[in-house]
C-alpha cells in the first residue's frame, strides 16, 4: 500500500528552516516539534544552506571556542571507541581461543 506523502508550503518550509537557523536548535528537535520527518526537514535545511551560502552570521567566539571544544572531544571518543572496538575483538578471540583448547582436554 503506498502512503500519501503530505504537501508542505514554501512558507511553511521556510518557517521550519527558520526554526533551525536563528535558534540553532538541532534538527532532530524542531522535526519532532513539528511533526516532520528529521530527514526531510534535514534536507529543507542543506537546501537552504547552499541557496544562502554566506548568509549566515559568523560564529561568535564563544560559539568558535565551543565548536573547537565540541571537535576536539568528538576526536577523542572517536579514538575510545576504536580502541574498545579492538579490544573487544582481542578479548572475544582470546575467549574463543582459549574455550577451543579446554574443549579438547578431557
Amino acid at each position: 500500500m503506498s502512503e500519501r506523502r503530505r504537501k508542505f508550503t514554501p512558507e511553511y518550509r521556510a518557517e521550519a528552516v527558520k526554526a533551525v537557523i536563528e535558534t540553532s536548535r538541532p534538527i532532530a528537535q524542531v522535526a519532532r516539534e513539528l511533526g516532520v520527518l528529521e530527514g526531510t526537514l534535514g534536507n529543507w535545511v542543506a537546501g537552504w544552506r547552499r541557496d544562502h551560502a554566506g548568509e549566515e552570521p559568523p560564529l561568535a567566539v564563544s560559539e568558535r571556542a565551543r565548536l573547537r571544544e565540541l571537535e576536539r572531544e568528538v576526536r577523542e571518543l572517536r579514538l575510545k571507541n576504536e580502541f574498545l572496538g579492538k579490544a573487544a575483538a582481542e578479548s572475544t578471540r582470546h575467549r574463543n581461543s582459549g574455550a577451543s583448547l579446554s574443549a579438547g582436554v578431557a
